[in-house]
């Protein structure tokens, strides 16, 4: 097979930094929970991939986990919550999405330029993914920190777990223990922000966090 594994494993880690800059890119909730369920699709195909190269069948869990619940329940889980709740449809962002599309380019520049020579002594696979996994995580965290809705911040997050997910893959897997473990407890947080969303809805009507600072009188 040559390097055909290698390159396949690239492009699917590759997909996933081109799919977070996708949902980086989006204004409104439910095209950006249709890119989150994209995300999450490409890293169960990247996952199950690792698995196959790796020889590592506990790896194929972690896939069916990220098809079943991040492709899947949780997509489904937030429209309907954004539905239920009547939140405002549009993505609002602290800066334009011109300079926000400038900062994830940036991350991934300094994600390969620190990674790359760290890693030099590591598996080829490894080295690159991991390089292009911390891509993922900056970007997802540079969602957070720029989104004013909740909802897209926890969009944010799902990207940021997805990308230590790649990370720990790449790097000739994880426990199958601690697998189940990150994922009940995604689940876990998945519910208690959910409650969260609700409660702050029937508190102040909305779950635009400019909202509490006016509250606080901070505006």
């Amino acid at each position: 097979m040559g390097h055909l594994p290698f390159d396949i494993a690239h492009m699917l880690a590759g997909s996933l930094v081109l799919v977070s800059f996708a949902m980086l890119y989006q204004n409104r909730l439910y095209s950006l929970l249709n890119m989150l369920a994209v995300h999450a699709l490409v890293l169960a195909l990247s996952v199950a991939w690792q698995a196959y190269i790796q020889h590592a069948p506990h790896l194929y869990i972690t896939a069916a986990i990220a098809l079943g619940f991040k492709a899947i329940v949780i997509p489904i889980a937030l429209k309907r919550m954004v539905f239920q709740m009547g939140i405002h449809r549009e993505v609002e962002t602290v800066v334009g999405t011109g300079l926000t599309m400038l900062a994830g380019i940036a991350m991934v520049a300094v994600s390969l330029e620190v990674m790359l020579p760290v890693t030099s002594g590591s598996d080829p696979v490894a080295r690159e993914d991991i390089a292009l996994a911390l891509s993922v995580l900056l970007i997802g965290l540079l969602m957070m920190v720029t989104r004013r809705n909740a909802v897209s911040q926890i969009a944010g997050f799902m990207s940021l777990e997805n990308g230590i997910v790649l990370a720990a893959t790449g790097a000739q897997g994880m426990p199958l223990v601690v697998e189940i473990s990150v994922a009940f407890s995604i689940l876990i947080a998945f519910i208690v922000i959910g409650i969260f969303l609700f409660r702050i809805r029937e508190r102040f009507d909305t779950v635009d966090d400019r909202a509490l600072d006016r509250f606080r009188g901070e505006h």
